[in-house]
């Protein structure tokens, strides 16, 4: 499939800084062209992106044939002009041939070689009526469409100058992005769902009420772009990993955050996630892990149901707070004495005021130490001067249903979406799953799930070779 555009020279460079961010080592661009289509103009932008704060001149290698870069990442990058090639044979003495492997490889006339290597970017760079304006088609890699449509946000809204670094991701489709320019730093997020509207309600939402998620610096909803402030890198997974002893004092200051989140009414426009929705939601755990672990299904159905009878037992009573829903160390930014900062909440609903504390203190990427979450626990309940008994039982089955859930998420991650990585969380996961099952008023549902085998390191080889 071929992916077309109209660019003037600046588009033009905001499209190679956007394959920078992406490009891996062991991939090549071939760069094809007439003399003075802009080849070398790409490929400056390209390889001064990567380069970043080391970037030096980056002269076209027409008489030297190849030029060799280093950048920050740890990959070199080759910049090949083969226009004065006289002999393919020539490329063996570069040691082109062998850079392919491990090098990102940028190829000017990559007609002039013998073989075109497997699995290359061709981006066909043509002359256009308006000297002005060039013709690029390119062709051989996935998601192109959506690459141009980023270079074609970022240039619409000021950014086409910018470095692109890619940030990481979630488990959802949504891709994130920094991008650098004289002015400072933002991110741009890409959703190709463009279901932006609930992050851009939520995010005036949470800054008219004084908390702490990003300004909105530039939006394309219907595309499913937007602009955001940059609220750094500090997350408090971070800290908390390099700073052991901070996580009482941290924890302390998310407990109190939603104390003041959940002292507001709840914005009309979230969703609820009540009993039955929390019972139609904990099917993914019976609809993939049982298979996947080599049990029977069948049994697993009967969970979902006990959720819902549970919920009206335990938890029905109290009136939803706001709950961000994705609520943990990774998705808060530590920003000293100021607010915490909130990234990913998009999901946001109308729920039981455990849920948040649940998804706080009972991490799938971390442990936290039993004390804190007790400590957390008393400290909100001291806030809120809810009923104990009550609230305890909630929070149990709120850990519940959420980590059994996140067990169904992980196998269709893997299983389905070729996403692996995720299976190394499930036995924390599941040891927070027997916690909660512990408390005695989840009875019934411990007798349900304790008959299913746990994730140990034969289950997780299982569901890693399905």
């Amino acid at each position: 499939m071929t992916t077309r555009l109209t660019a003037n020279e600046t588009l033009t460079a905001a499209l190679a800084r956007m394959l920078a961010a992406t490009a891996k080592p062991g991939q090549t661009i071939l760069l094809d062209g007439p003399v003075g289509a802009g080849k070398t103009h790409f490929a400056r932008a390209f390889i001064r992106a990567r380069q970043g704060d080391l970037a030096e001149d980056v002269p076209s290698p027409t008489f030297t044939l190849v030029q060799t870069y280093d950048d920050p990442r740890g990959t070199e990058i080759w910049h090949a002009d083969l226009y004065r090639l006289t002999d393919p044979s020539e490329l063996d003495e570069l040691g082109l041939d062998e850079a392919l492997d491990s090098a990102v490889s940028l190829i000017e006339w990559p007609d002039r070689m013998e073989e075109l290597p497997k699995g290359a970017l061709t981006v066909s760079i043509q002359p256009d009526a308006n000297p002005d304006l060039r013709q690029i088609a390119l062709t051989g890699w996935p998601d192109l469409t959506r690459t141009v449509e980023r270079a074609r946000f970022a240039a619409r809204v000021g950014w086409a100058d910018a470095q692109v670094l890619p940030l990481a991701g979630d488990a959802s489709a949504r891709r994130y992005f920094r991008l650098i320019g004289d002015g400072g730093s933002a991110v741009l997020m890409d959703d190709p769902s463009g279901d932006n509207a609930r992050f851009v309600a939520m995010t005036h939402w949470l800054r008219d009420h004084d908390f702490g998620a990003p300004e909105l610096l530039a939006e394309d909803q219907d595309a499913g772009f937007l602009l955001v402030q940059d609220l750094g890198d500090e997350l408090v997974a971070r800290v908390l990993q390099e700073t052991p002893a901070a996580a009482p004092m941290i924890y302390a200051r998310i407990t109190d955050f939603l104390v003041a989140l959940h002292r507001h009414p709840v914005p009309d426009f979230v969703s609820p996630l009540d009993g039955p929705t929390m019972a139609s939601q904990v099917g993914l755990f019976a609809e993939w892990y049982p298979a996947a672990a080599g049990a029977d299904p069948e049994h697993a159905a009967q969970i979902a149901p006990l959720i819902g009878q549970l919920y009206a037992e335990l938890a029905a009573d109290l009136p939803p707070v706001l709950g961000l829903r994705d609520f943990h160390a990774e998705n808060l930014i530590w920003r000293g004495d100021a607010p915490l900062g909130l990234i990913d909440y998009q999901d946001a609903v109308a729920t039981h005021p455990a849920y948040d504390l649940v998804s706080a203190l009972q991490d799938a990427r971390r442990d936290v130490a039993p004390e804190i979450e007790a400590d957390s626990i008393a400290r909100y309940l001291a806030a809120t001067e809810l009923d104990q008994d009550r609230f305890r039982a909630a929070y149990a089955l709120m850990g519940a249903q959420r980590n059994l859930r996140i067990m169904g998420i992980f196998t269709r991650l893997s299983q389905r979406d070729d996403k692996p990585r995720y299976l190394d969380f499930m036995p924390r996961v599941w040891a927070y799953i027997t916690r909660n099952l512990a408390h005695p008023a989840l009875a019934p549902l411990a007798q349900v799930v304790t008959a299913l085998p746990a994730p140990d390191a034969q289950i997780i080889k299982r569901i890693r070779s399905r």
